[in-house]
């Protein structure tokens, strides 16, 4: 099988599973399958846990993937890799020393693994916008917008979905403005203990 369409059976699969489990997912394919864009071509980006970035990341970048950057957090951290024509791939793991040890990462891994994603971002146009319209269909999102109205990126996520008791996948919208494709580190931080369970 040639490697474009070997990554596109991966990826479409994997963004089939994450929807399968999150009903927000669900809710924004349904309106967007109306519409007859789907889902998978408003990716924005794909997040996977693991336990090891770069054993995790393997499968990926035998399919075309390249490093791109390394983003670091009080107890985590990230490697973001680009594919051109794809959505970007952010893989995050806790620190493995003594740093990692209050991260949510290690028990979302034990509970859920790393085969399946996180989150998928979808880009979207208006941000708030689009979560009037997600709330009429029941769409719950947690926390605020993180990132300055007109600034390059602001992102918000949905409320976990949850299972046995834990979270386990959110939906993020992601708005994003002249042409910024990167990834701001105290949004994610700011993401990520967004959907954290007190």
């Amino acid at each position: 099988m040639d490697q474009g369409v070997e990554l596109d059976v991966l990826i479409s699969r994997m963004i089939d599973d994450y929807i399968s489990g999150n009903r927000a997912a669900q809710v924004l394919r349904d309106s967007l399958d109306k519409a007859g864009v789907g889902f998978y071509p408003v990716a924005d980006h794909l997040t996977l846990r693991t336990l090891n970035i770069d054993q995790r990341a393997e499968e990926f970048t035998r399919l075309g993937y390249g490093y791109s950057e390394t983003i670091e957090y009080q107890d985590w951290y990230a490697k973001v890799y680009r594919k051109v024509g794809y959505p970007a791939l952010f893989v995050d793991q806790a620190y493995p020393d003594d740093r990692g040890r209050t991260s949510i990462i290690p028990g979302w891994v034990d509970k859920f693994g790393d085969q399946v994603f996180h989150h998928v971002a979808v880009r979207v146009e208006d941000i708030e916008q689009a979560i009037e319209r997600l709330k009429t269909q029941g769409v719950v999102f947690t926390g605020q917008i993180v990132g300055a109205r007109g600034g390059q990126l602001r992102q918000i996520f949905t409320m976990p979905e949850m299972v046995d008791g834990q979270p386990f996948s959110v939906l993020e919208l992601a708005e994003r403005h002249r042409g910024y494709q990167g990834f701001s580190p105290p949004q994610a931080d700011s993401l990520m203990k967004s959907t954290a369970i007190r």
